[in-house]
């Protein structure tokens, strides 16, 4: 399927490993030309590198903190000419009300929720200002199915969630489509860092971790391409009619009675 996506320019958050990473792979592979951004520029060169050699397109990179103002509108300003956003940046601790501290949960959604936010806020005017373009929002299932031992990740994804819907459900009238996708468990660090802290609130033991993931569908977590391909299709003129709404992809879990 051609999704006509050759040429475009997308710029991808979070984007130095995981789900980001899978991303910019894949947009790589339809010919799309990439800004890569995360704080770890090391990181960032080692993709970008493969990514030019393997598919001959432009990767910029940016290492930003997207906790930081300044940082957000520097790379704004950086990839106006993005055609698609994906925000992905994201690290939400998992910990229960009494064990997450407000430090620790402001610092956690200064990043995944108010970064996706500003960084919406300043890439949608200069999409609205060129005439078009898409937003995705890679957010997470449990912003549906809340779980107290991930409270803060379950609040701040469900606040995403709304976000998306919100704009989303006028975005096209500036020709702009606005979508999330909820990803369930990834195979990523960050997922066995999470199952890790739920096998010690559950067993009082982290190295345990395996027995939660066990109960998965499939016995596994998702593999990072299983989103990122979702994502390019939701960003291609394949899905022009598809805005405020969210994909959820967990195996099942979240149709799943508790």
């Amino acid at each position: 399927m051609d999704l006509h996506l050759r040429g475009k320019r997308v710029l991808i958050t979070g984007a130095s490993k995981g789900i980001g990473a899978a991303t910019a792979e894949a947009f790589a592979e339809e010919g799309c030309h990439l800004h890569l951004a995360a704080r770890n520029e090391q990181a960032l060169n080692d993709v970008a590198a493969r990514l030019r050699s393997a598919h001959q397109i432009d990767c910029k990179v940016h290492a930003v903190d997207l906790r930081k103002a300044d940082d957000i509108a520097r790379l704004a300003k950086a990839a106006a000419d993005a055609d698609i956003l994906v925000n992905n940046a994201g690290d939400i601790p998992g910990g229960s009300l009494a064990k997450v501290d407000e430090a620790t949960w402001r610092h956690a959604w200064q990043l995944k929720v108010f970064g996706y936010i500003d960084l919406t806020r300043l890439v949608y005017a200069q999409m609205k200002a060129r005439g078009g373009g898409v937003i995705i929002n890679d957010i997470g299932a449990a912003g549906e199915r809340f779980d107290a031992d991930y409270i803060a990740g379950s609040a701040g994804n469900a606040a995403l969630m709304a976000f998306t819907r919100a704009l989303g459900g006028k975005s096209l009238d500036d020709k702009i489509r606005v979508v999330g996708v909820n990803p369930g468990p990834v195979e990523t660090d960050r997922i066995v860092s999470l199952m890790k802290t739920g096998a010690k609130n559950r067993f009082g033991d982290e190295s345990r971790y395996r027995e939660l993931m066990a109960r998965f569908p499939l016995g596994r977590a998702a593999k990072p391409r299983e989103i990122a391909d979702m994502i390019v299709f939701l960003a291609s003129e394949r899905s022009a009619y598809t805005s405020g709404v969210i994909v959820t992809i967990d195996g099942g879990i979240c149709a799943r009675p508790s």
